[in-house]
């Protein structure tokens, strides 16, 4: 009985370890990160506690203890076992991972070992450590691949820096925020690319990483311009990608209210992305999002330049024709004035994030004639705020990582649209004590829409309570298990014109 016993343990502690390596990598490999995930989703603790107390109990009553032991594990083993089909972002085997499976599966081959070296009495508490265990693997794992994980990353950083330096006329451009990174780095790579060979991070590579795999990868000998997004989620992660890149332009989009809950303030987010405008202190150039409060007040003592729609920036849009086939703007930068600028984006965010793009653009040296053909093909990136039609419906897709001033931002660019205005969102997360209130604040505002479906009964509460307080109609509020539902409930609303604004999507570790 007690090899049965031992076989589900290592069958349920095996699917667990691939869940728990999931959610590890979403949690971006911080075995911090990872313990708090564990603090806060305390429920998938009751099978491996339940399963220890069985295992004590066999040393009074084995046998009757033990088929119900062998029958709770099966349970397990069978709720567990993975399913890919369900994941937003499945798990993704990298040589990292499976070392970490490997040194997993030592350990578990240890454990078998010392089952069958236990005496008799014991030997049903032993056998089921594989899956007590489970919630601690990939923690125990990652500690005891560290010294070997290190020697990788330091290999591919120092291979990424000898690459790069290799290429010394190379323009190199970081760009970092709270938000806008993103849609800057797209609009700035598709004005370059007029003028320039440039190569950008691809997605959200914004980490040493990510931008090591950019490098080693795709960099090639004919590229002019690197265009390299930045991400940062603790103090130094800014300086750490500075020292591999070494930038010689820096753009900051923003400063607000994101990832609090590893930064800690607001104070700790300024001082980190500032780090960018350190490292191209001197011969560089730092350019920033002067319609940002915090950025205006925190100005670097160095060369830098003001970008954004108030007039008293070096570089600012002006006149904006916004509409929902797109934005007609004029621009004056450092008094030299564009008129009759035209865009498929839309929105005056997305203008001011252009701006930036702009002025880096023309100060590089691209024409007006080259800018002025390259913003027609400007396209938002993926999941900021991407458009899509099907038939009478219009779908804003802004799920990527939603923020307090993105958020306010795509509920503007619904209100574009005629018809009925639909938001379906889960909230917003990662901002730390403030969380709950930002998205009461949230909730208020999304009182313009006409239907509102929100994801998640128990994260959702704070957007709820904002709608009502707001004086919102309950019967257009629905709370919904997934997006999928969702949108099957608004695409069945009667008539026929309808905008439908996607606002975040939760990791499978939410």
């Amino acid at each position: 009985m007690w090899l049965a016993v031992l076989a589900l343990a290592l069958i349920a502690g095996a699917f667990a370890a691939i869940h728990g390596m999931h959610m590890f990598q979403l949690n971006s490999y911080n075995p911090w990160g990872h313990l708090r995930w564990l603090g806060r989703h305390r429920g998938g603790l009751i099978s491996p506690i339940v399963v220890l107390l069985l295992g004590v109990a066999t040393l009074v009553w084995p046998l009757p203890v033990a088929i119900v032991l062998a029958i709770w594990l099966a349970l397990a083993a069978w709720l567990g076992r993975p399913r890919r089909s369900q994941a937003k972002k499945p798990l993704v085997y990298t040589a990292r991972v499976i070392r970490m499976f490997a040194t997993i599966a030592v350990l578990m081959a240890a454990l078998v070992v010392a089952t069958t070296l236990t005496p008799d009495r014991w030997r049903y508490l032993v056998a089921v450590l594989p899956f007590v265990l489970s919630p601690l693997w990939v923690i125990v794992a990652n500690a005891i691949n560290a010294p070997i994980e290190a020697g990788v990353r330091r290999h591919y950083l120092n291979d990424a820096k000898r690459i790069l330096a290799s290429h010394q006329s190379l323009i190199k451009i970081g760009i970092t925020g709270s938000f806008g990174k993103t849609s800057v780095k797209y609009y700035l790579a598709t004005l370059l690319k007029g003028h320039f060979s440039v190569l950008m991070t691809p997605e959200s590579y914004n980490t040493p990483m990510g931008v090591t795999k950019t490098i080693r990868a795709d960099l090639r000998a004919t590229h002019e311009v690197f265009v390299c997004e930045m991400g940062a989620k603790r103090p130094g992660d800014i300086a750490e990608l500075c020292d591999l890149v070494h930038p010689g332009i820096g753009v900051i989009t923003a400063i607000g209210e994101q990832h609090l809950e590893t930064f800690g303030s607001q104070a700790a987010i300024l001082a980190t992305k500032l780090e960018l405008a350190r490292s191209v202190a001197g011969s560089g150039l730092v350019y920033l999002n002067g319609d940002n409060d915090i950025l205006r007040a925190n100005q670097p003592d160095q060369p830098r330049q003001l970008y954004g729609l108030r007039p008293d920036n070096d570089t600012y849009a002006y006149d904006l024709a916004v509409g929902v086939d797109g934005t007609t703007f004029a621009l004056n930068h450092r008094g030299t004035t564009l008129a009759g600028l035209t865009t498929p984006l839309i929105g005056a965010h997305a203008i001011q994030n252009l701006a930036g793009a702009i002025a880096v653009a023309i100060d590089l040296g691209v024409t007006e004639t080259e800018l002025r053909a390259q913003l027609r093909r400007l396209a938002p990136a993926p999941h900021r705020l991407a458009m899509s039609h099907q038939g009478g419906v219009t779908i804003i897709d802004d799920a990527y990582n939603s923020n307090p001033a993105g958020a306010k931002a795509a509920l503007d660019t619904l209100c574009l649209f005629d018809g009925i205005r639909i938001l379906i969102t889960p909230g917003m997360v990662e901002l730390g004590e403030r969380q709950d209130a930002l998205n009461q604040e949230f909730g208020a505002q999304a009182a313009v829409c006409d239907h509102v479906y929100l994801v998640g009964a128990k994260q959702t509460g704070p957007i709820a309570k904002g709608l009502l307080g707001a004086g919102y109609d309950t019967t257009k509020l629905t709370v919904v298990e997934d997006v999928r539902a969702a949108l099957s409930q608004a695409y069945a609303l009667p008539g026929a014109a309808k905008a439908i604004l996607l606002e975040n999507d939760l990791p499978d570790n939410y």
